[in-house]
C-alpha cells in the first residue's frame, strides 16, 4: 500500500506560499536536486493543484535543455516516471504525459488509490493538501524549511487542523534548509 505524503519548500515561519503568491523560499542547486530526487523514487503518482502542476511541468522536457547536467536530467526522468493527477476546474488540457485532470478532490478515491498502488503518492500544494489534511489521508509529512521567513501568505499547514507529529527523520540541506519528516502519531513506525 502506498502512503500519501504532503512536502513543500516552506518558509522558516510556515508559509508555503507568501502573500505575493511566491514560494522561492531556498535556492534549490544540484545537492538539493539529487535529495529531492532520492526522495522521489518511490513515487508513482504526484498529486497537483493547477498552479503546481503549472509550475512543476517545466520537468517533461528540462532533460531536452542544451548542457543540462546530470542531476536535472536524473531529477527530470524521476518526475517523468510518474503518473500525475492535476485538480483544476478550469484546466482545460494537460501538456504532460501519464497525466490526467480531475475536477474535485476525493478523500474515498485517494483511501483507494493508496491501497491499489505499490508505490507512494505526493500531494503538491497548501490548497489541495489541506484537503487531504482535514480528510486524515496524509501518512507523512515532508516540510523543507528554508532559512527565510516571509511573514504570511499561505500556511503548510492548514488553519483549524491539530496534529501531533512525530519526527522519524531529518536532512540538512547545503542551501541551508532543513528536510522533515513527521508521521501523525497515530502512524508511528512506518
Amino acid at each position: 500500500m502506498g502512503k500519501l505524503i504532503y512536502s513543500m519548500i516552506t518558509s522558516l515561519d510556515g508559509y508555503a506560499i507568501d502573500a505575493d503568491g511566491g514560494f522561492d523560499f531556498m535556492e534549490v542547486g544540484e545537492e538539493e536536486h539529487d535529495f529531492f530526487a532520492e526522495q522521489l523514487r518511490s513515487v508513482g503518482t504526484f498529486l497537483y493543484g493547477r498552479r503546481m502542476y503549472e509550475t512543476m511541468v517545466f520537468w517533461e522536457t528540462a532533460h531536452l535543455l542544451e548542457e543540462a547536467p546530470p542531476f536535472i536530467v536524473d531529477f527530470a526522468r524521476v518526475w517523468q516516471a510518474a503518473d500525475k493527477v492535476v485538480y483544476s476546474t478550469t484546466l482545460e488540457e494537460v501538456t504532460s504525459e501519464r497525466t490526467r485532470i480531475e475536477r474535485s478532490f476525493d478523500a474515498a478515491a485517494i483511501r483507494e488509490l493508496q491501497a491499489a498502488s505499490d508505490s507512494d503518492i505526493t500531494i503538491d500544494g497548501p490548497h489541495l493538501a489541506a484537503h487531504a489534511v482535514r480528510a486524515g489521508v496524509v501518512d507523512e509529512y515532508q516540510p523543507v524549511l528554508a532559512p527565510k521567513t516571509v511573514g504570511g501568505g499561505t500556511p503548510f499547514f492548514p488553519a483549524g487542523v491539530r496534529l501531533d507529529l512525530t519526527l522519524l527523520d531529518q536532512h540538512r540541506l547545503a542551501a541551508g534548509g532543513l528536510w522533515l519528516r513527521y508521521v501523525p502519531a497515530t502512524h508511528e513506525g512506518a
